[in-house]
């Protein structure tokens, strides 16, 4: 699996994206969905990770930076062909260990309390997240749950 940083310019990432904006608004109330559209991911403060097995999108992940050592995880997303094999843990170390040699101390993330988002708040506690307060535009919201994680200077394998 190759991934790499993405322009957002191909209809099979922006189809991946829609999708993930649709189960998003499906799941929780309007206010309370804090994806971003694919204007939003193409901000200068956030950088585009895309996943691909030859010429099929495996899935996506991005990171926004909130400070110089803090970023937030956006958009984590698996394509429906490649549920459970492995790409959401490739993807996130890779991030992991991007922020790991570009200096960011902390990766902070919001994802849903719905049984939806189970799946992820599990992967998220396997690579070491914890449970934290809102962070930086957040506010408390029952329909989110908000995990942190410091981030050592080793990469992960």
């Amino acid at each position: 699996m190759e991934i790499i940083i993405d322009d957002l310019s191909g209809g099979e990432v922006i189809q991946l994206l829609e999708e993930h904006l649709a189960d998003m608004y499906a799941t929780s109330p309007p206010e309370s969905v804090h994806a971003l559209d694919v204007d939003g991911l193409k901000a200068p403060e956030v950088t585009f990770f895309s996943a691909w097995l030859g010429n099929e999108l495996q899935g996506c992940l991005a990171i926004k930076q909130l400070t110089s050592e803090h970023i937030e995880l956006k958009s984590m997303r698996t394509a429906h062909s490649a549920r459970k094999s492995g790409v959401a843990s490739k993807l996130l170390t890779h991030v992991l260990n991007v922020a790991t040699e570009n200096g960011y101390r902390k990766v902070s993330l919001e994802t849903g309390s719905q049984a939806f988002f189970k799946p992820a708040r599990s992967l998220y506690e396997k690579f070491g997240f914890s449970y934290c307060g809102p962070f930086s535009d957040y506010t408390e919201d029952p329909n989110s749950r908000f995990m942190t994680k410091e981030l050592a200077d080793q990469q992960l394998s």
